[in-house]
């Protein structure tokens, strides 16, 4: 590359080497009409934080939000290939889980099956279920949703809602589904109003009401109840929201697209088994 003469050289070094930190070293090699390479720019830019701090400072705060990008996209890229590491060991490791009596929403016979183990109460599951649901409708019939429930206060709202989800589900897994994105949706309501939110929600959706009143506390809520909470200690899961995809564990909630990659990480898996 030549001399900095070319102001869109310039831009182009910029962008294909340091994101943007050769426009640095631009200041210092116009007026020693140096030549600029990948190869020179690390010790042209030590030399100028050296020399000219104030020049630095300057050039940083004028593309502050740039800077702040690219270290954010180093972060993310770092937290992927962690993650990626993480899962690659863990799929090497069958987790199953009781999943029966409970609704499935999405195709039963998916490629990748996500069980969520989650409280309807909680801010963070709150959020990771409207990534769920972005990836439902992405990914259509190559993945399916499992929803287990860990409520944190076993005698809160959230106990007594995992409960009503349950119960409604003995009538109808689609309205199940429905009361489902209801209680996220309106989770400070959950909080506040209790057991009166999730009648009403119950009630708009239609559900009959003497045979929900009877379900909420039937010996068949209370054995999936029993069995979420065993499964969980199981794997050992400590908060909400905890994930499986297939066999993989998504701590917390994560961002779409490192959520989106866990399920494209089981689904190729998928892919090779039924390959082979």
């Amino acid at each position: 590359m030549t001399v900095f003469k070319k102001a869109g050289a310039v831009a182009l070094l910029g962008l294909m080497t340091f994101g943007g930190w050769a426009l640095l070293a631009q200041q210092g090699a116009r007026a020693a009409s140096v030549q600029v390479t990948e190869e020179n720019l690390p010790q042209m830019l030590e030399k100028l934080f050296q020399e000219r701090p104030d020049l630095v400072m300057d050039v940083l705060r004028k593309h502050s939000e740039a800077v702040l990008d690219i270290a954010q996209q180093g972060s993310n890229l770092r937290r992927q290939r962690s993650l990626e590491a993480q899962w690659n060991q863990e799929m090497k490791t069958p987790k199953p889980v009781k999943v029966e009596g409970r609704p499935v929403l999405g195709a039963k016979n998916a490629k990748v099956r996500i069980v969520a183990f989650s409280d309807f109460t909680c801010h963070f599951c709150q959020q990771a279920a409207g990534t769920v649901s972005g990836i439902m409708k992405e990914y259509g019939k190559d993945v399916s949703l499992v929803f287990k429930n860990l409520p944190l206060d076993e005698k809160g709202p959230a106990s007594i809602a995992s409960r009503y989800f349950l119960a409604v589900a003995q009538q109808s897994e689609e309205k199940a589904w429905k009361f489902h994105d209801a209680l996220f949706a309106d989770r400070n309501r959950l909080v506040t109003e209790g057991e009166t939110f999730l009648k009403k929600t119950a009630q708009d959706l239609g559900v009959d009401m003497k045979r929900l009143a009877k379900d909420v506390h039937s010996k068949k809520v209370s054995d999936i109840m029993d069995e979420d909470q065993q499964d969980a200690q199981k794997l050992g899961v400590e908060g909400t929201p905890y994930f499986l995809v297939n066999d993989l564990v998504v701590r917390g909630a994560l961002p779409p697209d490192l959520f989106k990659r866990a399920v494209d990480m089981a689904k190729n898996q998928a892919d090779n088994k039924s390959a082979k």
